[in-house]
């Protein structure tokens, strides 16, 4: 189905709960004058998924996508959410805010979001294992929302952007719990399912920029390394799993990684045909919070398929990851992935944490996306086909 839209109907409804007595905070009112964005086309569909013994169709994958009238970059952006989450994050922020999807829409990209397999509008279906419930109160305060309040890694205490008191009965609070939900505790099952959910998304539709938050990173770099011409770039949100392990303050006991950066099989050069064939070691590094990562004994394998793409590691100030980057750039690093590092505070940008792209600045580390894929992905078309 092929849509012509703006975004007026919306302006329209926010009228209309504002008028029926729902008071948006003012930031979204503000937003809310901003000139109508045109859809030229609008979808939805599944991608992977297969049948199981009893004729159920589980792991399937929901995409929704958005093309601009005025479309001027060749590449999609594929944006997948963390964990605890879904894709609604990307269009609207908990403050009522145009998200990342519609900024970026509006600077000319078609824009991919999902929800991941097992998750939102993806089916769950008993065979893929146990759920766990979506955070309570205090895990959202302590890890997200307010961390400067539990300080349970040295940064936290730095944090200053979230987008309100950061309590219940807050407005933005409460809108951000309501989109908190329940994931399959398999994790190794949830990063092939992601991947490979990506995976046909990218053979659907062709080579694409991934934009991804927290814990699909492990996911991605399946994607990358079984699709590298199709993986135009990927932009790292302080992606989930340090090299090799992951533990306190977020998992306790920690969690293995065998193949260093995943739970799954990479490809490795030489060739890595058990996990038993990776050696690691701890090695110390320069760093403001870290000092020692579990690196590869060297001689070092290569990550030949991850070396074919573009990568942005972008870091917040004040977020847990300022204690596993450090050590996932040296990681990518020793295995000759060339890639971008960059932490916000080291260009100016202060007081985030893990949800950088919700905060009250979102469009600010926004621009930082943005100017990166400007530099480093050649796709600027003036007659980008619409797919």
């Amino acid at each position: 189905m092929n849509h012509h839209l703006t975004s007026a109907t919306r302006l329209v409804a926010a009228a209309t709960l504002i008028a029926g007595g729902l008071q948006l905070p003012a930031r979204a009112q503000e937003a809310a004058s901003q000139s109508p964005l045109v859809i030229a086309r609008e979808e939805n569909f599944f991608t992977y998924g297969r049948y199981d013994s009893t004729g159920h169709m589980v792991g399937q994958m929901y995409v929704e996508y958005q093309i601009p009238q005025q479309r001027t970059h060749r590449y999609p952006l594929i944006f997948v959410h963390g964990g605890g989450q879904i894709g609604a994050a990307w269009w609207q922020t908990p403050d009522g805010r145009p998200g990342w999807a519609q900024y970026f829409l509006r600077r000319g990209y078609a824009v991919y979001v999902v929800d991941q397999p097992a998750r939102g509008r993806s089916p769950y279906n008993s065979d893929l294992g146990p759920l766990a419930d979506a955070g309570t109160v205090d895990v959202v305060q302590d890890r997200f929302a307010a961390p400067e309040r539990a300080n349970l890694w040295p940064a936290a205490r730095l944090h200053t952007r979230w987008v309100g008191p950061a309590v219940p009965g807050d407005y933005t609070f409460d809108q951000f719990m309501k989109s908190q939900s329940d994931a399959i505790t398999t994790r190794d099952l949830q990063e092939r399912l992601t991947a490979a959910g990506l995976i046909a998304l990218l053979d659907k539709i062709g080579p694409a920029v991934l934009v991804l938050h927290s814990q699909p990173g492990a996911a991605s770099w399946l994607v990358a390394d079984q699709r590298p011409g199709k993986v135009k770039a990927m932009v790292e949100l302080e992606p989930g799993g340090p090299p090799v392990l992951l533990g306190p303050p977020l998992i306790v006991p920690g969690i293995d990684l065998p193949y260093g950066l995943t739970l799954n099989p990479l490809t490795y050069s030489p060739a890595v045909t058990d996990p038993s064939q990776l050696t690691f070691t701890r090695v110390p590094i320069t760093d403001r919070y870290v000092d020692s990562c579990l690196l590869q004994a060297e001689p070092a394998r290569q990550l030949p398929n991850l070396q074919k793409t573009q990568i942005l590691l972008l870091t917040s100030e004040a977020g847990y990851n300022t204690l596993w980057d450090p050590c996932t750039h040296a990681y990518l690093r020793q295995a000759g992935v060339q890639h971008t590092w960059l932490r916000l505070p080291d260009i100016g940008i202060h007081g985030n944490s893990h949800f950088d792209f919700i905060e009250q600045n979102s469009d600010q580390v926004a621009g930082v996306v943005l100017r990166w894929l400007r530099s480093h992905v050649a796709d600027a078309t003036s007659s980008a086909a619409s797919r």
